[in-house]
């Protein structure tokens, strides 16, 4: 059974930002900046987790994993914005 998470990443190094962003994009939809939704099986959610464990420096990154429950029976994505209106992101990620 797939659930849905939210991911979420705040990562000190520019380097380490865009290879946890390239891994990111295989694994989810990428919503914000560093926020990205994926459905992911429970041996998915490990294998994920093993990836970016081997990426990032774990004193100094930090990646979020919030479980939304199932995906079945969810519904459509439903997202609201405060501020500035939520646009779907499908640029690439620069870092300057």
């Amino acid at each position: 059974m797939r659930r849905s998470y939210v991911v979420c990443y705040d990562i000190a190094n520019p380097k380490r930002l865009r290879h946890v962003f390239k891994t990111m994009k295989a694994w989810g939809d990428h919503i914000q900046l560093s926020v990205f939704e994926c459905q992911l099986r429970s041996v998915d959610l490990v294998r994920l987790q093993a990836e970016l464990a081997a990426i990032i420096h774990h004193d100094q990154d930090q990646v979020l994993f919030v479980d939304l429950g199932p995906t079945e029976g969810r519904g459509d994505r439903v997202i609201s914005a405060l501020g500035k209106p939520y646009v779907h992101m499908d640029a690439p990620l620069i870092v300057v």
